[in-house]
């Protein structure tokens, strides 16, 4: 099992989110791995979550390499970094995307501005 599978499977377990209390939509993360493709499905209304394995329409699709997804879920990388260089590709609701990028864990390196109060 992968990081990535673990860390959508726990948001199913936990079906709540506070952070996403003014959330109302849907994102599929289309994961790619060569010529496999694993696809996961957030159905978010005020912060209670609904996650599927599979395909189905989204207000937002974001579609990312699996090692990618992989630095995403073990809180290596930003997200929003990622798609400044293009790693990430997201097609609809870019805020949507946004604000579901909370879920993901916090790079080292930004929870160390957070603590010492650097936003640089």
């Amino acid at each position: 099992m992968t990081t990535t599978s673990t860390f959508f499977e726990q948001l199913a377990d936990v079906g709540h989110d506070p952070r996403l209390c003014k959330v109302r939509g849907t994102v599929r993360f289309d994961i790619r791995e060569g010529d496999r493709m694993e696809q996961w499905l957030l159905d978010i209304d005020h912060g209670s979550m609904r996650v599927t394995q599979g395909d189905g329409p989204a207000d937002t699709v974001i579609t990312v390499a699996a090692d990618v997804a992989e630095a995403m879920t073990r809180g290596e990388m930003n997200g929003l970094a990622g798609i400044t260089r293009g790693e990430i590709m997201v097609d609809g609701n870019l805020a949507l995307a946004l604000r579901v990028g909370r879920l993901f864990p916090v790079p080292p390196a930004e929870r160390q501005q957070a603590v010492s109060g650097r936003g640089e």
